[in-house]
């Protein structure tokens, strides 16, 4: 594993001091992988995006941050306003630091799959928790159950704001002009393809968007959980959380990916454990989703081509679901042993 350099990283000698929390969000590090796919000399250059940089800890940290600041210039929110979300971990985080810097209150709606240690986050930043504690009747979806939580709290709390991450353009821009502009800058527009994980679609939107606007041709592969409803998905149990939707987000009707790849919880598990073994890297579930979709499609690419990984956030808030054994066989019937072999298999024969 290899920080790119020249990518003006805050870390860079010559970067300027930080002033404030504001300026540590963004300038994430691009990394090589070299022992991920051990495929030889004809295989492609592997780069991760590790978002788990920012000081929340994830991607989520860039729309969080957008969405605050744009709706504060404009006077929708202020001094006295309730931030009100929904969020399956990484946005409640977020947004619990961007309530906190700012003086504001925050409740995040979640339901419980999210991580024990994501929601004492969430509080230690000082923000509300609103636990929904049954998916909707209708679909079993948790995500809608997490909407109507959200939309009841608006008619109850004064002055409430709702970013709504799902719609908002600003969820896209963040990442147009923050995460994939820090990359075509990185590697000077030579991208053969991204992959990036989808949930409320930010991600990919504003990837694809800064991709056309700079006129590249880069393939976007969208890797999408199994059992997720987005791209014409069939609805599905999903145990882990933050990957995937049960329902179509209005920001979805904007993304045109070159591709879908899908993505099993165990394939979550076994991908990150192959990050951990190959590169030392610990990162989330989804991360370990996009590193499967890479070696599906690594045989479409030659040694000149670039690849690139969005990783959105680290593995620390997964010890208790994709790191432990007992939960995976628990919940994935998936044996030690049986992991232990899935990990250790050739990327080639894992492909095949």
């Amino acid at each position: 594993m290899h920080q790119l350099s020249g990518q003006g990283s805050r870390r860079a000698a010559s970067a300027p001091r930080p002033t404030e929390t504001a300026d540590l969000v963004g300038g994430t590090p691009l990394v090589r992988l070299r022992r991920l796919a051990r495929g030889g000399p004809g295989a492609p250059r592997l780069f991760a995006k590790l978002e788990r940089a920012n000081p929340g800890g994830s991607a989520k940290d860039r729309p969080a941050q957008r969405m605050v600041d744009q709706a504060w210039r404009a006077g929708t929110i202020g001094p006295g306003s309730t931030i009100v979300e929904s969020s399956s971990g990484n946005l409640g985080v977020a947004l619990a630091q961007q309530a906190r810097a700012r003086g504001l209150r925050f409740i995040c709606v979640i339901d419980p799959r999210t991580p024990a240690t994501t929601r004492r986050l969430i509080e230690a930043y000082g923000g509300q928790v609103h636990l929904v504690d049954r998916p909707d009747a209708t679909t079993g979806d948790w995500l809608t159950a997490r909407i109507a939580a959200v939309r009841h709290l608006l008619t109850e709390v004064p002055s409430a704001w709702w970013p709504n991450q799902y719609a908002s353009a600003d969820n896209a821009a963040a990442h147009a002009e923050g995460t994939m502009r820090e990359v075509v800058d990185a590697l000077d527009g030579e991208i053969a393809a991204v992959l990036i994980a989808t949930s409320s679609t930010g991600t990919i939107v504003g990837a694809s968007d800064h991709l056309r606007q700079r006129g590249l041709s880069s393939l976007v592969y969208a890797v999408d959980a199994a059992g997720s409803v987005l791209f014409g998905g069939a609805r599905g149990p999903r145990e882990l959380p933050g990957f995937g939707a049960g329902l179509v987000p209005p920001l979805a009707e904007r993304a045109r990916p070159d591709a879908v790849l899908r993505a099993t919880d165990l394939d979550c598990v076994v991908g990150c454990r192959r990050l951990v073994d190959r590169e030392a890297l610990l990162m989330g579930a989804s991360s370990g989703a996009v590193v499967r979709a890479a070696e599906r499609v690594l045989h479409r690419f030659g040694p000149d081509d670039n690849l690139v990984l969005v990783m959105h956030d680290g593995g620390e808030r997964y010890l208790d679901t994709v790191y432990d054994d007992a939960w995976v066989e628990e919940h994935l019937g998936c044996e030690p042993d049986r992991l232990a072999d899935l990990v250790a298999t050739p990327t080639e024969q894992l492909v095949a």
